[in-house]
């Protein structure tokens, strides 16, 4: 059996204690990570809307996207370190050192004077959020038995989705009513919430010291970092910064294959590897990891390219746009908090695969969405969407969550958020190829995304344009579909019929 099987709830007492002030102590600590996971959701999108004023008063409008980029870079390549140091140190640990550098980023961020220094302090934002984003799904399965898991997803997933689409109307707030600097200062009064009830209320049990010392693998940390940075970084820039066939980008992508190459090299010879083998062995993790990866390129279809379709083809403005997109945010978390009472009838596996067979019938309807259609037309397809992925995706964490034991939880949950992160950052690339490619196929060649969405500022785009962008969003939501259905295969094929459960002793 493994040490998850002896495992006792996060939140202890040093004595005797009523259960009521464990479950107190238990809320508390509950709080801190619905605020950790606000904060890391609103970084991610609430400088969108503020770039106008950022770029006012900084200049650099030629690398602004890098505000972005390298938030997320950062964020992806420290995921499967933080998820190795937390099993080794614990989760409390690498929380709170998250948690300060990413306030200490959003301060730095705030004192920014120019654009490359502001870009500079949001890649130390992004190193401090990898560890909110992958500790916090690490320690709500050690909080909770697997009966109760669900419940405590279910709030993370809300306030996840609420933030994410609240960041940028919060954003723009901000920058036109005070200034662009609150975007990051309004992080420190909350972090300091989080920060102060983590300390005070989260006390992880006693485990038994190893027989040696914990050796880090600071050599496949770095290249980790170095791997993932350079390939990270051609995938989010082609396209955009230099074309595909580009020498920087065949530089890129040939220098972060040998990287690929040096860092299985110096994983296989490592005594604790950060990315260890058996995350690639077992069929089970091998199986979330990829269809979570094409949940990252399946989300990429609705949250950049449906505001785009709703204000060029439908005519609404930017608000309503938005409302459009934000109807899955309603759907999804109570899909999964209700995802529960499936799997415990026909289990996880076999429930993931009812919500992304339904995401991709719902993802194959868009493109017969007749044109230029009703505003209630794709927004009852996205509702219906977020209730088929919420059924996707809970289950696949919570299952492979609860195949493991303490000790490997944080690697696993890493891995997981590693992989969907990276869809996305390849989902991003690639849908915007083929967007583009529609785009200029259909309006010449000089027509792209970025032009088009500079234009919605000035008017109702003609209607040729309109049938333009109506067609490229079909495009990506085929592409979508076609994900969706990858995954379903995933978990067809390589997926367990039934997933190797540790015995909880909760349960």
């Amino acid at each position: 059996m493994g040490q998850g099987d002896t495992e006792i709830p996060a939140v202890t007492e040093e004595g005797p204690a009523s259960g009521r002030a464990v479950a107190r102590r238990r809320r508390a600590v509950v709080a801190s990570l619905m605020l950790c996971t606000g904060l890391a959701a609103l970084d991610s999108t609430i400088v969108s809307t503020a770039v106008p004023q950022i770029v006012g008063d900084l200049g650099g409008f030629s690398v602004f996207s890098w505000l972005f980029s390298g938030y997320l870079l950062a964020v992806t390549v420290t995921l499967p370190v933080y998820g190795k140091l937390s099993d080794t140190f614990g989760r409390k640990p690498v929380l709170i050192a998250g948690s300060v550098l990413f306030l200490l980023g959003s301060l730095l961020c705030a004192l920014a004077w120019n654009m490359a220094a502001l870009i500079a302090f949001r890649v130390v934002q992004g190193l401090g959020g990898g560890a909110l984003q992958g500790t916090v799904q690490t320690l709500a399965a050690d909080l909770y038995p697997l009966a109760q898991r669900p419940k405590i997803q279910a709030r993370l997933s809300t306030v996840w989705a609420t933030s994410a689409v609240a960041g940028p109307a919060l954003g723009g707030l901000l920058a036109a009513y005070t200034d662009w600097r609150w975007i990051f200062l309004i992080n420190l009064p909350l972090g300091a919430v989080a920060l102060w009830l983590l300390v005070r209320h989260l006390h992880e049990p006693r485990r038994a010291a190893p027989a040696r010392p914990p050796r880090i693998d600071w050599a496949g940390a770095l290249t980790v970092f170095a791997c993932g940075g350079v390939l990270l970084t051609a995938l989010v820039q082609g396209g955009v910064a230099w074309p595909w066939l580009s020498a920087p980008s065949i530089t890129l992508f040939c220098t972060g294959l040998g990287l690929v190459a040096v860092l299985v090299l110096v994983e296989r010879r490592a005594a604790e590897p950060i990315i260890p083998g058996w995350v690639w062995r077992r069929r089970t993790i091998v199986a979330v990891n990829l269809a979570l990866g094409a949940l990252g390129l399946i989300m990429v279809a609705p949250t950049v390219f449906l505001p785009l379709y709703a204000q060029s083809v439908l005519g609404l403005a930017p608000i309503a746009a938005g409302f459009v997109l934000s109807v899955w945010t309603l759907s999804w978390p109570v899909s999964a908090a209700l995802s529960q009472h499936v799997y415990r009838r026909i289990g996880f596996r076999s429930t993931a695969m009812l919500g992304i067979g339904t995401a991709t019938l719902l993802l194959s309807a868009f493109p017969f969405l007749p044109y230029p259609g009703e505003a209630w037309q794709p927004t009852l397809l996205m509702l219906l969407l977020g209730a088929a992925l919420g059924l996707f995706q809970l289950p696949l964490l919570i299952g492979v969550q609860s195949t493991v034991d303490w000790a490997e939880r944080g690697t696993t949950t890493a891995s997981v958020l590693f992989c969907r992160q990276s869809g996305q950052t390849i989902g991003a690339a690639l849908f915007g190829a083929v967007a583009n490619g529609v785009l200029a196929s259909r309006l010449g060649g000089a027509s792209d995304l970025d032009s088009l969405t500079a234009s919605l500022e000035s008017g109702a785009p003609a209607e040729h344009v309109s049938r333009a962008v109506a067609e490229a969003v079909h495009s990506v939501y085929f592409g979508a579909a076609c994900a969706a259905a990858v995954a379903f295969l995933v978990l067809l094929f390589v997926a367990p019929r039934r997933f190797p459960i540790l015995k909880d002793p909760g349960d």
